[in-house]
């Protein structure tokens, strides 16, 4: 094509074909499935999933590429959405959807948190990411990749680091590592909150300044009559507690 990589739109194109093969081999796509890529770029994934797919809806904001995706698909194989992906209703597609995606690495979290809201419309999502936010994704508590992001999506999803992938698999190639992930949505959550709202207040408030202790991070939340209720150490740090404990923590202030 002779597309000029981005930087503003985050674009790095994968271009081995090895790591290609094994992306689709833990997609599995099936003929029918209803499946939508975010930023299918120069077609890296798009092309041997159209092999399969009946037919693929694509998110892409750079208008050069969706002229030459127009040019290169077969209408009747591929719907192109230009539009940017934080603004997409994934639910308009459907309720059996599957997202895949090399997601660009500036906005993959905003990206997250985007498609959490029309989760359950969602069988499941593959996406390429910086290997440091799929560490920060299935980290376990008391480590210190473990954060909100963790614990917000960990509360929804099962997770699985699936493969890591070297910056030379990418054109350019990016300066980081990356990793592929596949995220499943949970039927209903481990433990659900009463108030989900309220469950994201208390995990953003306990990991604003994740050295301090909850007594301090939760202050005017949780007094020390709350903690001993729910028998949680209050000089613990927001890291040190799982997704259980959060919820504890705001049912035991929904009541």
């Amino acid at each position: 094509m002779g597309h000029i990589p981005r930087k503003r739109f985050g674009q790095n194109f994968l271009t081995n074909p090895d790591i290609i093969r094994s992306l689709l081999e833990a997609i599995h796509p099936r003929p029918d499935d209803l499946m939508v890529e975010i930023g299918p770029g120069l077609g890296a994934l798009t092309q041997p999933l159209l092999k399969t797919l009946h037919h693929l809806h694509a998110v892409e904001l750079d208008r050069d590429i969706v002229a030459w995706m127009q040019n290169h698909y077969p209408a009747d194989k591929i719907t192109i959405h230009n539009v940017d992906a934080l603004k997409f209703d994934f639910s308009s597609l459907g309720s059996q959807v599957r997202v895949v995606g090399n997601l660009p690495y500036n906005i993959s979290t905003p990206i997250l948190f985007h498609l959490l809201e029309c989760v359950e419309n969602i069988i499941d999502m593959h996406f390429m990411l910086q290997k440091e936010v799929v560490e920060r994704m299935v980290a376990e508590p008391s480590t210190p990749e473990y954060g909100r992001l963790s614990v917000m999506l960990q509360y929804r999803l099962h997770m699985e680091y699936l493969l890591t992938v070297p910056p030379e698999a990418f054109d350019p190639a990016p300066k980081v590592e990356s990793a592929f992930v596949r995220l499943v949505p949970c039927a209903t959550p481990p433990y659900p909150a009463r108030d989900e709202k309220l469950f994201s207040k208390i995990v953003t408030a306990a990991f604003s300044q994740r050295r301090k202790t909850l007594r301090n991070t939760l202050k005017g939340l949780l007094d020390d009559a709350g903690f001993d209720a729910l028998g949680i150490d209050p000089q613990l740090r927001a890291e040190n507690l799982g997704v259980a404990e959060f919820v504890a923590i705001a049912n035991h202030l929904a009541v």
